[in-house]
């Protein structure tokens, strides 16, 4: 479901396993054997819906001295954001008695549940929200300021019950609204530019691209547009006050496209002519895509599928990418399946 690191031991990747029964799991991997190192957690009882379980994955920025990690997963038609803390007799392992429950919300119905967790530059968790399942957010709840579904929202943990940060823009907990089904965004590590892959209802899937400078407070559209076009404008404000995607590609074709999935952008070494360079993918066609954005203009669109194909198995149904401790970049698909991007 998903891979990433722990910004201390470079040696290790952590993989995200969305459920197994009703049981999700964190593994550590040697990033370069992909040899197991441990199964550093698990937690069970979680739903086993088709979007839902173990979701996501974060570390506290001063992981390296609190041992602090933060989990996003759906139990009990529930999300929970829960801190928990890795053992003290062993950094391979986490402290199943250490959970605290920081977030949680209802979910009205088992898809559109989001699920990424990420620490942004200014060292507060964000947290993505789908807008609560279904087909074509009945309840429009993204639109909805009084409903935490739908939006992007930003907290600060830096001590339990969490607070809302100085500058949140609508004095609670939302920091951006108008979202369908977030699927993996990411922060650049170099900018802090915020990059928002939004999956579509049945026509656009979309990119979207905050800028480091952001004060928050963007309405990205949905349900008012599906990407740059009309989808039910009914009671909708102004087009004029909405952030359209940068991006946007139709759905269907063939290649059948069906489901966004979100990446990053390159900020390794081993390629230095990809710096810069935003990756990220469709869930059905398994094609994967490149560009390059400076705030302004879009540049260099390229699909990559073909020269990202492997030697050994095969990349489908992308569930994620993921960065490790030197930027390097992988590829994550929902049948276990994980590679990382290297020069030819």
């Amino acid at each position: 479901m998903y891979v990433t690191h722990d910004g201390v031991n470079s040696d290790w990747i952590y993989v995200v396993e969305q459920r197994s029964s009703s049981t999700g799991r964190v593994k550590i991997l040697d990033r370069t054997s992909g040899a197991l190192v441990s199964t550093f957690l698990s937690i069970s009882g979680l739903n086993t819906g088709s979007e839902q379980g173990l979701l996501g994955l974060a570390f506290d920025p001063d992981y390296a001295n609190n041992g602090y990690f933060f989990v996003n997963y759906t139990q009990n038609s529930r999300t929970f954001v829960t801190r928990y803390q890795r053992s003290n007799l062993n950094p391979q392992l986490a402290d199943p008695g250490s959970a605290q429950v920081v977030f949680s919300i209802s979910q009205p119905f088992s898809n559109h549940n989001g699920g990424w967790i990420a620490f942004g530059p200014d060292g507060y968790l964000y947290i993505a929200m789908g807008d609560g399942g279904s087909a074509g957010d009945p309840a429009n709840r993204a639109q909805n300021l009084n409903d935490l579904l739908g939006k992007m929202l930003r907290i600060d943990v830096g001590s339990l019950p969490y607070s809302i940060p100085v500058g949140n823009p609508f004095g609670d907990e939302i920091w951006s609204y108008g979202l369908r089904n977030p699927w993996r965004p990411s922060f650049d590590r170099s900018s802090g530019d915020l990059w928002i892959a939004d999956v579509g209802q049945n026509s656009w899937e979309e990119v979207n691209f905050q800028p480091a400078s952001s004060s928050g407070g963007t309405n990205w559209g949905w349900r008012c547009y599906e990407g740059n076009n009309p989808f039910n404008t009914s009671g909708c404000p102004s087009p004029s006050t909405l952030e359209f995607p940068i991006w946007e590609y139709s759905r269907g074709g063939s290649p059948f496209r069906c489901s966004v999935t979100g990446g990053y952008v390159y900020r390794g070494s081993a390629i230095p002519s990809l710096d810069g360079t935003y990756f990220f993918a469709d869930y059905c066609s398994d094609q994967i895509w490149s560009l390059k954005y400076d705030g302004t203009t879009l540049s260099e669109f390229t699909e990559r599928t073909g020269e990202l194909a492997p030697t050994v198995g095969s990349i489908d149904s992308i569930s994620s990418f993921g960065e490790d401790y030197f930027g390097e970049l992988y590829i994550c698909d929902i049948g276990g399946e994980i590679y990382r991007v290297i020069s030819n």
